[in-house]
This record gives C-alpha cells, structure tokens and sequence, in this order.
C-alpha cells in the first residue's frame, strides 16, 4: 500500500469513527478524533471540540435523538493537512407542534484536518446543508407548521431548523448550502488551508 493511500484510509476510519462514537455516546474515544484546539459548526452549535462533547453528552443522557449517517467520501491531500468531504445524513427526532417527528437533512461533513505526531485530527467539522424534510413518526399525524416561521429559515435546513428552534435551540442562519457565497468562501478557505495558510474563520451573518 502506497504511504498516500495508507493516509486516506486514516482519514476515512476518522470520520466513520467521528459518526459511531458520537451517535453511540462513546465520550472519550469521540474526543481523540479531535486536535485540542478542534472547533465544531454546526446549526444549533458553534464552539470548541470540548465545549461540542459537553453539550452532546448532556443532550444524549437527556434522550435528545440525533443519529448520522455517512456515504462516501472525497479527500484532497497535501502533506500534513487534508480537506475531506463526506456525504451524510443527519437525523433528529423530536416534537414539532405536539406531533414526534423526524427530521432528516442530507448534505456533505467539511472537514480541516492535519497530522500531528503522527496522528491526523479534526481541526474544524464544518457540515454543508443541501437539503431537508419532515415526516411524522405516525403517518396518521400531521403538524401544523408555521409557513411564515418555516420560510425564515434557509432552504437547505429549514425544517431541521424549524424542529431545533421549537426546542428552544439558537440556529446559526448562515450555514453553507448547496450553493452561494457562504458555501463558495467555505471552497476557498478550504484551498488556503491545503496551501499551508492559517485556519480562517467564517465570516459573520450581516
């Protein structure tokens, strides 16, 4: 096996690890898929690989339901830093309305990552939101949406976002999609951390 080849492996077993350990409330093993100074993006959640893994235990040992699921995976190597694109899922269950539904979003995990002694780490998880959709767990229930609070979230995560902010969660509205310049400026600073520059932080929602 090639030494290029051996790295692409590494960074695949990350992030499928990233996904069972995290879903499956595996703490500390979750935590070594982290650089210490790792950032998490995410709708609900903005902050520090540790402040990430705080907030997810509480929320797991509350019964807050939210599963991954991964399909394949795209990474553009250079030397010790590495960009990788995965497919995904994301899937939360919860009350909309007075109604259990689930919620699942499809789009695409960004990761900046860099080997460390010898150990490739997340450096920031930044997750693309393509698209979502709502379905009630029993098909004989429906709940009644808000069109106008639905409508104020973006398109990709609308009723992802619309489920969170019900349980009382603070969405990010500025989270990359499919397309537009939130999710062309994530592409180029994805390029400048492959050419060896310093991580740079998103810009802020105007």
């Amino acid at each position: 096996m090639s030494e290029e080849w051996r790295e692409r492996l590494l960074i695949r077993d990350l992030v499928e690890n990233w996904a069972v350990w995290r879903d499956a409330g595996d703490w500390e093993r979750f935590r070594s898929v982290w650089h210490d100074d790792g950032r998490m993006m995410a709708t609900w959640f903005q902050g520090t690989a540790d402040e990430f893994i705080k907030v997810s235990r509480e929320g797991f040992e509350k019964g807050v339901s939210i599963l991954h699921f991964l399909g394949g995976t795209a990474i553009d190597l250079a030397g010790e830093r590495a960009i990788a694109q995965t497919k995904m899922t994301i899937n939360q269950r919860a009350s909309v309305d007075g109604v259990i539904c689930d919620v699942v979003c499809t789009g695409r995990f960004y990761d900046f990552l860099e080997k460390r002694d010898g150990s490739w780490g997340l450096v920031l998880r930044q997750p693309i939101y393509e698209k979502d959709r709502l379905d009630p767990v029993d098909p004989s229930q429906a709940p009644k949406l808000d069109r106008e609070r639905l409508e104020s979230f973006p398109v990709g995560y609308r009723h992802l976002a619309y489920l969170q902010s019900g349980l009382g969660f603070k969405v990010k509205p500025d989270m990359p999609g499919l397309i537009g310049p939130v999710v062309e400026d994530l592409y180029r600073r994805g390029r400048a951390w492959l050419a060896g520059k310093p991580l740079e932080s998103a810009p802020r929602a105007a």
